[in-house]
């Protein structure tokens, strides 16, 4: 009883009032390993996007492989015969916590945080997708155990590899369009709002429906749950902002040293307490950083062209960021960019490059892990961007206007933010 209710304090001590404190009794950081030697990984959860993350580590051993649909994980089994395989990661930790170097989660966002925190504070290196977790107090609890363990992190934000951002961030930086006091972000489309479930087959032999529930509150099985739509409840997902935000977001964070906003505010369709939405825009507002001055920030997920693009006779690609500076405008995506007004920039030549090419975005975290430099989308790095991308749809679903006080993670006379900002677990998976 002692240790459960150390553990409960501790967890309000770290995500909720920023301490960084967590379970004690832990080894710091896991045992490094010279280059030439490969890594123990286990992964949790191999299918879908895990399939690609899975592939992208198979050049070193795959030791564990954990996944509570086996359909699902099929592939993964036959690819690895000789990695254990377990449906619950709480067995894989019991069992096997002395031969994993480092663990890959890409379950769906309600389970990110569990395994995530248990791998970290064993010590284990962590590769976890976007958008790190389901609730801001979980991701300021996994920056600041991973920072105390020391272990190699990184987010699943893989374009951050891509040449074009480099040369994005190089042109913002280096003042091609003067200061930027405006940024716009968007995704255009309408996914949200799913079907509301009618019937309630039997659960596939296939899938561990209860483990597949983990944290969140059970409800009876749908296959407008599991195994893709859960990204449109919120009880499980995040919405194509959660998807979305951390990857397009990812932009304007680097190219204008961006950490936490100050303030945000929301607007969109009436809030659906279930599902996550079919457009939503954001605002955000940052505080000066050095010579850099105060920056707003727009988010919209809309089917509509972006008011701040009129004007300018270009395709209408389905995301983008437009950073607006005192001397012109810089459109991108994640694979080309224009200086804007075209005219203006006929004869512009752009910087020598400066940011040197990724090894790969995932050879960056297996190098951190073997004691090299921490990857680029390390927590550090990751962690607030990761949380204003959540802080996004917390502002939706609460409304308004709030202040934002990062550092305390609050957002001050607003309860009805404070609510949206941590979980309560289901009974068996309480922290």
């Amino acid at each position: 009883m002692s240790r459960q209710i150390g553990r409960r304090e501790l967890f309000r001590q770290a995500a909720f009032a920023g301490a960084s404190v967590w379970l004690c009794g832990r080894a710091v950081g896991a045992d490094a390993k010279s280059p030439n030697e490969n890594l123990d990984i286990a992964v949790i959860g191999p299918g879908g996007q895990g399939a690609t993350n899975l592939k992208n580590v198979a050049g070193e051993n795959i030791v564990a492989i954990c996944d509570v649909d086996d359909k699902r994980a099929g592939d993964a089994y036959e690819r690895f015969p000789k990695a254990k395989k377990f449906y619950d990661y709480r067995r894989m930790f019991d069992r096997m916590e002395s031969k994993i170097d480092a663990v890959v989660v890409s379950t769906p966002d309600h389970a990110h945080f569990h395994p995530a925190m248990m791998a970290i504070e064993r010590g284990k290196h962590l590769y976890c997708e976007k958008p790190m977790a389901h609730a801001l107090a979980e991701v300021r609890a996994m920056t600041e155990m991973a920072a105390k363990m020391k272990v190699a992190t990184q987010l699943g934000a893989q374009r951050h590899a891509y040449p074009t951002m480099h040369r994005v961030v190089e042109l913002v930086q280096s003042g091609a369009i003067g200061p930027v006091r405006e940024c716009h972000a968007w995704l255009a489309g309408d996914r949200g709002m799913p079907a509301m479930p009618t019937e309630f087959p039997p659960v596939p032999a296939h899938l561990k429906w209860d483990l597949w529930i983990g944290p969140a509150p059970m409800r009876p099985y749908s296959p407008g749950f599991a195994p893709y739509d859960w990204r449109f409840w919120w009880d499980f997902g995040t919405g194509d902002m959660g998807n979305w935000g951390c990857h397009i977001l990812d932009i304007p964070f680097w190219a204008l040293g961006l950490r936490y906003p100050t303030k945000a505010s929301a607007s969109g369709p009436p809030v659906d307490a279930r599902r996550t939405p079919k457009s939503m825009s954001i605002r955000y507002e940052f505080p000066a950083r050095g010579e850099q001055p105060p920056v707003t920030l727009h988010w919209s997920h809309t089917k509509k062209w972006p008011a701040v693009m009129a004007g300018h006779k270009m395709p209408r690609f389905g995301l983008g960021v437009v950073f607006v500076g005192d001397r012109g405008m810089l459109w991108c995506d994640f694979g080309k960019y224009k200086l804007l007004p075209e005219e203006k920039f006929a004869d512009f030549q752009p910087p020598a490059p400066t940011i040197p090419d990724s090894p790969g975005f995932y050879q960056e975290w297996i190098l951190a892990c073997k004691g090299g430099k921490p990857a680029t989308c390390n927590f550090d790095y990751s962690g607030p961007l990761a949380e204003t991308t959540l802080l996004a749809n917390v502002a939706y679903r609460a409304g308004g206007e709030f202040d934002w006080d990062a550092a305390k993670l609050d957002a001050p006379g607003r309860d009805d933010v404070r609510a949206l900002l941590r979980k309560t677990y289901r009974k068996g998976w309480e922290i």
